[in-house]
């Protein structure tokens, strides 16, 4: 299957650069570019974090899954939220017509490109810590994962490149 047949899912952590290496693929390949963030917050009519300090981060999980449910793209390169991979039903139903990759970095680099995560809208638990949430996120990551693309260190170009050749093997 040729990368500009199906769906490309980047999936990884914020700051993992899903929305700035999903535009360059989309660019690269002819496809399209749909930021799932952005898609959620003009579901609910407010940022990720307001939704997390308005209601908590169950119901921006929620969102999140009601918007990734009813998404029927084709040939796009999609950038999700963070906590997409929290729900196995949108994770499931993104991966129908896509190739799931998981933008891997390291928890320092996470923390050094996001800096104050407490103004991101990242879906925690209140009494999580950041490392734990980077734990419990990266196990989901590689479970959906369909490729793994070593992102750290690399610049965006370079990310791109690593991911179009492993869509070629794949």
């Amino acid at each position: 299957m040729a990368a500009t047949d199906t769906n490309i899912i980047l999936i990884g952590m914020p700051g993992s650069g899903k929305s700035t290496v999903g535009v360059l693929l989309a660019k690269r390949l002819g496809l399209g570019f749909v930021d799932t963030d952005l898609l959620i917050q003009q579901h609910a009519g407010a940022t990720l974090q307001d939704i997390v300090d308005a209601h908590g981060y169950q119901a921006l999980r929620q969102v999140e899954e009601d918007v990734l449910l009813q998404m029927d793209v084709q040939r796009q390169v999609v950038s999700t939220g963070g906590s997409a991979v929290y729900s196995k039903a949108a994770m499931d139903h993104l991966a129908i017509n896509g190739k799931v990759v998981f933008l891997d970095i390291p928890l320092a680099e996470v923390m050094r490109r996001i800096g104050d995560h407490g103004k991101r809208g990242i879906s925690r638990r209140p009494d999580q810590s950041f490392p734990e949430l980077f734990d419990e996120r990266l196990a989901l990551y590689r479970q959906y994962a369909d490729i793994t693309v070593q992102a750290s260190g690399r610049d965006q170009d370079a990310v791109c490149e690593a991911i179009i050749e492993a869509l070629e093997t794949c």
